[in-house]
């Protein structure tokens, strides 16, 4: 059962992405799986950050993702993760463009991770 109203719907691309279509088609993940996995890496952060700070609009320009790299499980086109030393960054910005907004671009950046915060008991591939 639907829980909220939102002004685009949901689909699926031709070639398996997943995204979102208001006037105009902006995929969000490479894949279905892609999106699943960001979902799963939301609750996650949310559950083991000690901060998290919210930046919209222009402002999400500003934010420095030198030495981070990107969370590949997600599969991100428009919207996608970042790992950091002890954080994690959410970048949303296929909604502002599906919108014509840029305004309502957001970043979510999850700080004061440890490992287990930063990678869920996953090891880090060394090849």
């Amino acid at each position: 059962m639907q829980r909220t109203a939102v002004p685009y719907g949901f689909a699926i691309g031709p070639s398996g992405e997943f995204g979102i279509h208001a006037g105009q088609w902006v995929p969000l993940h490479a894949t279905v799986g892609g999106w699943v996995e960001s979902l799963a890496l939301t609750h996650h952060a949310s559950m083991w950050a000690k901060q998290i700070t919210k930046v919209t609009g222009d402002d999400v320009d500003d934010i420095v993702l030198d030495g981070f790299e990107p969370v590949r499980e997600v599969m991100g086109l428009a919207d996608a993760w970042w790992r950091g030393a002890d954080s994690l960054v959410a970048v949303y910005t296929g909604e502002a463009e599906a919108l014509s907004f840029p305004r309502g671009r957001t970043a979510l950046i999850y700080s004061g991770l440890d490992d287990w915060g930063l990678r869920g008991g996953v090891k880090e591939s060394t090849s």
